[in-house]
């Protein structure tokens, strides 16, 4: 039986923990989601303001 996921930040994380709580909930290597957001905001897109909004709104990490 699979346990329900929380997509949460991370206590394994660089700045905030956005990127590596995304790279655990999706079973990713967190490098390749800060890669992503790196992309995305140096190719004129929405990187650094989605990773400010996920920042706001994703769920503090556990102390475990």
């Amino acid at each position: 039986m699979e346990q329900n996921k929380v997509l949460r930040r991370s206590n394994n994380k660089m700045l905030a923990g956005v990127a590596a709580g995304l790279a655990e909930y999706a079973n990713l290597d967190p490098a390749l989601v800060r890669l992503l957001f790196v992309l995305l905001t140096l190719a004129g897109g929405p990187g650094l303001i989605v990773y400010i909004v996920l920042w706001a709104v994703m769920a503090q990490p556990t102390n475990s």
